[in-house]
């Protein structure tokens, strides 16, 4: 079990993360210490603040008072509710803070469940409570816990290449959940300069999205929709309103975003650097899905349009790498729609098709992981078996980044 361990300024920022996952139904409230927390399901951020705030002076004696902790298992290990809130427990008793407030939050969003604790690192006097190798402690115990419950040793670097995202199944049941677990990660970290990328992206783990105008008190309107879809395609379901998702994935804050990814792929020169991969694919390729499999390797995903008669019109290349979604006509004329049809309707004898032993090549030993990557590849490879919270990444370095330090004026 691996335990990560953030300390931070903002209660509410440690509050607010786990409580709209609750409220989003991705995650649940196992346990609290000192804290009231509702028992139908929801949870009032603003009351458990002041319910943490009444054990915590206005004055305290350290900048980062408040310790957000996250507990990962092992991807084989599965736990249930009453185990994880044992294991929780008792972590939180050996590490010296079962007297503090406390929550423990389970978190649903990924495959592997895991937990976050959000206490406070000062006593009822704004005193700091003594965490002197606080971090050698937490792995001597999580050491101890495994062979107690039974689990599987986990380490960090079981962790580290694991962030990924998952295709919608239908199947699996609560497609809002799913959704979410795809449409916010997507927005966040990959640059669609259009919305026809944006669809493009979503398309390739089975997510349709729609724009919907109309018009509401006499002034014109603009939403979208998002569908679940089938591996064909094919809208399954009920349609779910961005609202549902949160601002970030609306129509107003995807035109900003689509604005911005344009300014980032010129900045960042990002696109060039997609281009040069896939031009070098493209020239070793004699098929389309010689191409793909070759850009997948690559950590690239290409989406073919094609028309009823099986002519290209459109394609997209996704490069997890750096994040970049972008239309073959983005890279240049010579990685367009026709230009890559061209390609491939003329004979390519000094080309050796991929053979399906080279096409089922294990991921590690293919994909690139330079330490400029993106993500570190978001693609489901099957060396992998879960997945990292990329939220409590983001959030994890929020907490522990420092301010700069303004130089004095002379």
């Amino acid at each position: 079990m691996v335990a990560k361990i953030s300390y931070g300024s903002s209660l509410f920022g440690a509050l607010a993360y786990n409580g709209e996952k609750v409220n989003e139904g991705v995650a649940k409230i196992l346990e609290t210490n000192k804290v009231f927390c509702s028992a139908d399901g929801t949870h009032d951020i603003a009351a458990c603040l002041q319910d943490f705030l009444a054990y915590m002076p206005s004055q305290v004696r350290t900048k980062k008072p408040v310790i957000h902790i996250s507990l990962n298992p092992h991807p084989d290990d599965k736990i249930t509710d009453e185990q994880f809130s044992a294991i929780a427990q008792e972590y939180i008793e050996k590490m010296g803070y079962g007297n503090q407030p406390f929550v423990v939050y389970k978190h649903e969003d990924i495959d592997r469940h895991h937990l976050h604790i959000v206490t406070l690192a000062v006593d009822e006097q704004g005193k700091k409570i003594n965490d002197g190798n606080n971090f050698y402690k937490s792995k001597h115990i999580t050491r101890e816990m495994e062979q107690r419950y039974g689990l599987h040793p986990a380490d960090k670097k079981q962790f580290k290449e694991a962030f990924r995202l998952q295709k919608v199944r239908i199947e699996e049941g609560n497609l809002k959940k799913q959704l979410a677990s795809v449409i916010k990660p997507a927005v966040k970290f990959y640059h669609c300069p259009s919305f026809k990328e944006y669809r493009a992206l979503l398309s390739t783990y089975n997510i349709c999205v729609e724009e919907v105008k109309g018009e509401m008190y006499g002034k014109p309107y603009n939403g979208l929709v998002y569908f679940a879809t089938d591996d064909k395609g094919k809208k399954v379901g009920n349609p779910f309103k961005a609202s549902l998702f949160g601002k970030a994935v609306g129509y107003e804050a995807l035109q900003k975003s689509f604005k911005a990814s344009k300014e980032k792929l010129k900045e960042k020169h990002l696109a060039p650097k997609t281009k040069a991969v896939v031009a070098g694919a493209l020239k070793r390729s004699a098929t389309k899905e010689d191409f793909r499999t070759n850009l997948h390797h690559k950590g690239i995903d290409v989406l073919f349009r094609e028309n009823e008669q099986g002519r290209l019109y459109g394609i997209t290349f996704i490069d997890h790498n750096n994040g970049c979604v972008v239309n073959g006509s983005r890279l240049g004329k010579e990685l367009s729609a026709n230009a890559v049809a061209e390609w491939f309707d003329c004979p390519h004898p000094e080309l050796s098709v991929t053979t399906p032993q080279a096409e089922n090549q294990s991921a590690s030993q293919t994909f690139s992981t330079e330490d400029n990557s993106f993500l570190g590849g978001l693609l489901d490879f099957p060396v992998e078996t879960s997945g990292t919270d990329w939220e409590e990444e983001q959030f994890r370095k929020r907490m522990q980044r420092k301010k700069k330090q303004k130089k004095p004026r002379l």
